[in-house]
């Protein structure tokens, strides 16, 4: 039976060709109803570096309350030819000093990995995002440091993270100055 739909599938493809339109994938139809669907908080933006290409964009939160008030941190979205069966892969491209955001950009959110949906949208996404800016969870981190400071010393964690976004070292890591005022 897969071979079957791997059949009609290339047919399709190759009479689209003949055409000369090139139909779009499932993926590319339910992104674009996501992407003109979004409502946006007014601390996030969104970069579609190619107007053409909205598998491929970055989201910029800037906070403006909590820890990373006044940060901005650029994520970049890669939406893969499953979705919305798998989750779209997300990255974030500052490096910053939280609990749940590793050294390399991975991020600890739920609805990226095991209680992701298809019925969840980039909306669904973006506002979970800016909420582990909000509400850093000390208890399910990937940053097992910075969340160890956050649960024994609320203030050094603050001043950890003020210090990280003014650029300069934390401990022995270097953070770039991500501060927008």
């Amino acid at each position: 039976m897969i071979k079957l739909f791997s059949l009609k599938q290339q047919k399709k493809e190759g009479e689209g060709a003949k055409s000369g339109t090139k139909r779009a994938s499932a993926a590319q139809l339910r992104i674009q109803k996501d992407i003109a669907e979004l409502s946006l908080p007014k601390t996030c933006v969104t970069d579609f570096p190619d107007e053409d290409d909205f598998l491929n964009f970055k989201l910029i939160i800037t906070p403006d309350e909590g820890f990373y008030k006044n940060g901005r941190f650029i994520f970049s979205f890669k939406v893969g030819a499953g979705y919305p069966h798998d989750a779209p892969k997300v990255k974030c491209e500052t490096k910053v000093y939280h609990p749940n955001i590793d050294l390399e950009g991975n991020i600890c959110l739920n609805i990226l990995r095991e209680d992701w949906k298809p019925v969840l949208t980039i909306n669904s996404i973006i506002y979970g995002l800016q909420y582990l800016f909000l509400e850093p969870n000390p208890d399910d981190p990937l940053n097992k440091e910075a969340a160890e400071v956050l649960r024994s010393n609320r203030r050094l964690f603050e001043q950890n993270v003020q210090k990280a976004m003014r650029g300069g070292y934390v401990g022995s890591v270097y953070f770039d100055r991500c501060l927008v005022k």
